[in-house]
């Protein structure tokens, strides 16, 4: 088992909370457990610990809100984002983090103030292209930045928001994706050596965290309307963006 400070055992707690409140709740709010995790382990192994706490999350997610998803979404995107794990991982010596982390935070920047201008009317309702090319590139790219960062996160959010989702739908849909991709990635990260049974020990300390968050982020859902959870997952979608860049 890991020799942690009291101070670290606080941080990956947070993290854990966070984990499960982003995939019940408030989408985008889990971009915020990279930073934390690799603030308690180096960047390269955190990446292999946080992955089972996503797919314990996952699971917590899509057993409450497995009616939800839209499968016909989630058909046209998984393939693209599989070729993107699968270029993830070889990509894994040559991108290095902080070009990663730009070219991500870029497309999120361009893509948000799209949908903002079309929310307010500026541009035409199609600015934001649904058709299979869309759908290649950002399957693609988030499919990349997960197996290379865990960190796309915000890239679904637009992907989704861009299909006019309402809540439940999007959270449903969300889940049931990083489910089967999450998984797809356990045996990349595996041979990595980034999954261990240590690591694994370590996750399962955590979970009552994870669970914890995964029922505050039911309970907020119920409450915020279909307009502020919008606004919400955007605003967050842009910090990790800006977070990203520096």
């Amino acid at each position: 088992m890991f020799d942690l400070t009291p101070l670290q055992w606080l941080l990956s707690g947070i993290a854990g909370f966070f984990v499960g409140l982003a995939k019940t709740g408030i989408s985008g709010l889990g971009i915020a457990v990279v930073p934390l995790m690799a603030s308690v382990f180096p960047s390269r192994a955190s990446t292999g610990i946080i992955l089972p706490m996503l797919i314990m999350a996952d699971i917590m997610a899509v057993l409450y809100y497995r009616r939800h998803a839209q499968w016909n979404l989630l058909l046209r995107i998984i393939p693209f984002s599989i070729t993107g794990v699968i270029m993830g991982y070889f990509m894994l010596g040559i991108v290095n983090d902080m070009q990663m982390r730009y070219i991500i935070a870029i497309v999120i920047i361009v893509l948000l103030i799209v949908s903002a201008l079309k929310d307010f009317g500026v541009i035409r309702e199609n600015a934001i292209p649904t058709n299979i090319i869309f759908t290649a590139t950002m399957g693609i790219l988030a499919g990349m930045t997960t197996m290379l960062a865990n960190a796309a996160g915000p890239i679904m959010v637009i992907y989704l928001l861009s299909m006019g989702l309402m809540k439940n739908e999007f959270i449903g849909t969300s889940s049931w994706y990083f489910l089967l991709i999450n998984c797809f990635k356990v045996p990349f990260s595996a041979s990595l050596g980034l999954i261990t049974p240590t690591t694994l020990l370590f996750n399962v300390k955590l979970l009552p965290f994870i669970i914890l968050g995964a029922v505050v982020g039911i309970l907020i859902v119920k409450k915020i309307p279909q307009t502020a959870f919008r606004i919400t997952v955007q605003v967050l979608a842009f910090a990790a963006a800006i977070k990203l860049i520096f």
